[in-house]
């Protein structure tokens, strides 16, 4: 997400820190300003070592460039080197909240005097806290508040994510994706994600004997890695779903587009699960992208990526019974399909777009260069 508003800041207008990763060089050649990596993998800069580490090459890019205004990825670990830049410098800075690690983080403060200090002290210098969706900004609110951070609870911005809808777009052949992955017959779900408990997924894969006796020839595919494969694997054996789902493994970048364009159909049935949540779910807009209708968990922050009965529907999460309903009342209506999958389109090419996201940060970053300025 960083790095798609970085791409679309002004030329010369940013710098930007962070940790090492393999083959960086060839990334950072992308970018229209310095990227400055610290010596550290990017891993690594939650330990103490990162830190120091990092604050102290960030306090020397700021006596270099002489910023207006700081944006932090996430609350840790980059809070922590802007809030010294903040005492230090007196340097603005944005907070970005996704959602899950607010979670987290209410628990961990309910329980812990310190954790609420530093929790407090991240916080205590922070211009502005950007969401990813209403359902984030709730939470941060909440949060806020708890930690005595009343007028900054009371301006927390929202900024939905999108994509790229250059790349993700419909009419990419999907012939080769079919061959390499045997997605053959049809009409296929399709799920995009990390395999863990709050996707939803083990709920599709219950609802699948449901669908499959409204549509006998529906299968589910699943793209992406994660260490609940076993347990799903477990699951479709136990329902005797056998070859109705294909776990895929992870898929590139590069053939996501073309996944999208051989589904006939986008399931993202995530709900909350312990501390876990949906935020937003960029792949639902990536799937809307690419023309495809949605069903979507009525959970978290998917709401503010599926517009129900515009783009898609939302169903609830918990309930296969309420997931298959909702497939197969899809399944069985392409007109429906077609409509919404235009319109997911067309909400893509309005507003779930990097291009729009960028213009929302630099408004934002300007706001606040200009309060701090006017307030000297």
């Amino acid at each position: 997400m960083m790095g798609e508003i970085a791409l679309r800041y002004p030329a010369g207008s940013l710098v930007v820190s962070t940790g090492a990763y393999a083959n960086s060089a060839a990334s950072d050649a992308r970018f229209p300003h310095p990227v400055d990596r610290v010596a550290i993998r990017a891993t690594r800069l939650r330990t103490l070592n990162g830190l120091v580490l990092w604050t102290a090459r960030a306090s020397r890019l700021a006596r270099r460039h002489a910023p207006g205004f700081a944006w932090c990825a996430e609350l840790k670990p980059a809070g922590y080197p802007a809030r010294w830049l903040n005492v230090r410098r007196q340097l603005p800075y944005g907070i970005v909240v996704h959602g899950t690690e607010l979670l987290l983080l209410e628990e961990k403060t309910a329980r812990s005097a310190f954790k609420r200090w530093t929790a407090r002290q991240l916080f205590a210098g922070c211009a502005v806290v950007v969401a990813n969706s209403r359902w984030t900004a709730e939470r941060a609110r909440s949060l806020l508040a708890v930690l005595g951070c009343g007028a900054l609870a009371g301006d927390v911005r929202v900024v939905p994510p999108g994509t790229t809808p250059s790349r993700f777009r419909p009419g990419i052949d999907p012939r080769s994706i079919r061959a390499k992955h045997g997605l053959e017959g049809g009409p296929w779900l399709l799920t995009v994600s990390r395999l863990d408990w709050h996707k939803g997924i083990d709920t599709v894969i219950k609802a699948l004997p449901t669908v499959r006796a409204a549509v006998p020839t529906a299968r589910y595919a699943v793209a992406g890695a994660g260490a609940r494969r076993p347990h799903l694997e477990r699951l479709v054996a136990e329902l005797g779903l056998g070859e109705a789902v294909r776990f895929l493994g992870f898929v590139s970048d590069e053939d996501l587009p073309a996944l999208y364009n051989a589904a006939d159909l986008y399931v993202g049935a995530s709900r909350r699960f312990d501390r876990l949540a949906e935020g937003f779910g960029i792949s639902l807009v990536e799937a809307a992208a690419c023309g495809l209708a949605v069903v979507g968990g009525r959970s978290g922050g998917v709401p503010d990526a599926v517009r129900e009965g515009e783009t898609g529907i939302l169903v609830d999460p918990d309930e296969p019974a309420a997931v298959a309903a909702g497939i197969v009342s899809l399944l069985r209506d392409e007109a429906a399909r077609r409509r919404l999958g235009t319109a997911g389109r067309r909400a893509v090419e309005t507003f779930y777009n990097w291009d729009r996201v960028a213009r929302d940060f630099i408004r934002i970053d300007a706001e606040f260069r200009r309060r701090t300025s006017g307030a000297r």
